[in-house]
């Protein structure tokens, strides 16, 4: 059966753009060569600095319900100690690190990951990067009265910090809503459209644009439309040319507009 490009298909009118950032606003080499690696080497010291904070027990205790369910897995992962001290923050880190070796969707590990950058955002360590049509497009939407919002399985906190500093400037001005693994999977159908929902708009009424076509093919079938984004350092992506691909987000609506 052929398959349809959905490039093809009738659209709407666009109120709402929604924005993968890992290949699409922001290089993948920063996201896997600078953000996760600051995150394995200073998730120790924020461990053992902030290890009796609440919300950082909370997150810890999500991890060890994930690291139970990942105990059937062969080979297993790494021991997790019992009782306070460094031998348990040791064993936690080495889970972790074990978590960002296979680029685990882990929502405990992202709002953690956030907590790390928040840290080296804040005192001038880290600077994002962006593509540079990324704040020209993010100005000519915000102009238009679209609706920006962002879907990272980054936790949303790290999503803000990372728009708020990068080496293009403050970009949060014009970005209204972050959403995270909290609203689900992003290879999940039912994700768009509780984020269309939230957003008190129609499904077909936004525009997801992602690198990935898992993610693509789920915001389709929501009735989301949708935009391959195609950027330096990308996958080569399976059944690519069903979807409409762009180079740059300038070029997002240049068919509505």
């Amino acid at each position: 059966m052929a398959h349809v490009m959905v490039s093809s298909l009738p659209t709407p009118r666009i109120r709402g753009i929604l924005l993968d950032i890992e290949g699409t606003t922001t290089p993948i080499s920063f996201v896997h060569e600078v953000l996760f690696s600051y995150a394995r080497s200073h998730i120790k010291t924020f461990l053992a600095k902030h290890f009796d904070s609440p919300d950082v027990l909370a997150e810890l205790a999500k991890l060890r319900e994930e690291h139970a369910l990942d105990l059937k897995l062969s080979p297993p992962p790494p021991e997790l100690v019992e009782g306070p001290g460094k031998a348990l923050i040791d064993s936690l880190v080495a889970y972790i690190n074990w978590l960002i070796d296979r680029d685990r969707k882990s929502t405990a590990l992202k709002s953690l990951q956030g907590k790390v950058w928040k840290e080296g955002y804040l005192d001038g360590t880290l600077k994002a990067q962006v593509f540079r049509d990324v704040p020209l497009a993010l100005r000519r939407w915000r102009h238009a009265g679209l609706r920006v919002s962002i879907f990272s399985s980054g936790s949303s906190l790290a999503q803000k910090l990372l728009f708020a500093h990068t080496e293009a400037g403050d970009l949060t001005e014009f970005i209204d809503n972050y959403f995270d693994t909290t609203v689900g999977s992003k290879q999940e159908l039912k994700s768009y459209r509780r984020i269309a929902e939230l957003l008190r708009l129609r499904v077909n009424e936004v525009l997801f644009v992602s690198d990935v076509a898992g993610e693509l093919e789920a915001a389709h079938a929501a009735d989301m439309q949708v935009v391959l984004c195609v950027r330096p350092g990308n996958q080569p992506q399976p059944f690519a040319e069903r979807y409409r691909c762009i180079q740059s987000l300038a070029t997002a609506l240049e068919t509505e507009y």
